[in-house]
């Protein structure tokens, strides 16, 4: 093969293995053997164009949220995972309704920083990125592979989606909201829920969870041990001015429960 193929090829192979709606890191594509110099070339070249500082995207690629994740999690492997909210619409359990940007709900561990080119704006979406320990960070229990388009994203579980939800209320996720989403969570797996409830460091959480269960009359709820769980001692007020449930011992609106409260 003579020096003026070499070049050829190499841009070839690059664009046969580049996943379509994903950008790629520049370290990664250093490591793979492309150059600072060569990828300025194909910039140039019109092969691709800069995705933020640090990343590429293929020339005219349409590049959407999902596609940023799956780079988080397979180049840079980064423990961050679409979770709450945004997985439970993944699985249909949660309506998105298009009115203004869609928000998009991220879950990381503490001290998690995100490169400079993952940008909502760049996207189009709101995202919320939630550092928390609300579970281990080397517990793999509750998650699953979500296909999207040609690509494989590690995203939570709708038992562990749940209670990433409940998480976030009454602050970034209303009470309101999370009692219709949970309303729609009548096929959990109790052994599941159970196994996150116990590695929950969250009582607010777990309270949470068991009470809006038990209010919607999920079979699933009275399958769980309770009494396995660490829920804590004292009262903990989930919203003011409500009311408290005697059995969870937590504040919840008013205007929604009057049984089993005071």
């Amino acid at each position: 093969m003579s020096m003026g193929n070499e070049p050829k090829s190499k841009i070839n192979r690059l664009i046969r293995h580049w996943p379509r709606g994903t950008p790629t890191t520049a370290s990664y594509l250093n490591k793979q053997g492309f150059s600072h110099d060569l990828l300025t070339r194909y910039k140039k070249s019109g092969w691709v164009q800069s995705f933020g500082r640090g990343a590429y995207i293929l020339n005219g690629d349409k590049v959407e949220w999902p596609g940023t994740v799956y780079t988080l999690q397979t180049q840079l492997g980064l423990n961050v995972h679409p979770g709450g909210k945004t997985a439970l619409e993944l699985k249909g359990y949660a309506h998105y309704l298009p009115a203004g940007k869609r928000k998009i709900f991220l879950y990381g561990t503490q001290g998690l920083v995100l490169p400079s080119w993952f940008e909502g704006d760049r996207l189009g979406v709101d995202v919320t990125l939630v550092r928390t320990n609300l579970f281990p960070a080397a517990s793999e229990s509750g998650f699953m592979e979500f296909k999207e388009k040609d690509l494989i994203l590690k995203i939570s579980s709708p038992e562990r989606a749940a209670m990433e939800m409940l998480h976030l209320v009454p602050g970034k996720v209303g009470f309101d909201e999370a009692s219709l989403i949970m309303e729609n969570l009548s096929t959990l797996r109790p052994e599941m829920a159970q196994e996150l409830m116990v590695l929950c460091r969250s009582i607010k959480v777990k309270r949470l969870f068991m009470f809006m269960a038990e209010r919607h009359g999920h079979a699933w709820a009275s399958k769980i041990d309770v009494s396995a769980l660490n829920l804590g001692k004292g009262k903990r007020m989930i919203v003011p001015k409500g009311r408290l449930n005697v059995k969870y011992q937590i504040t919840v609106p008013k205007d929604h429960y009057g049984e089993g409260t005071e």
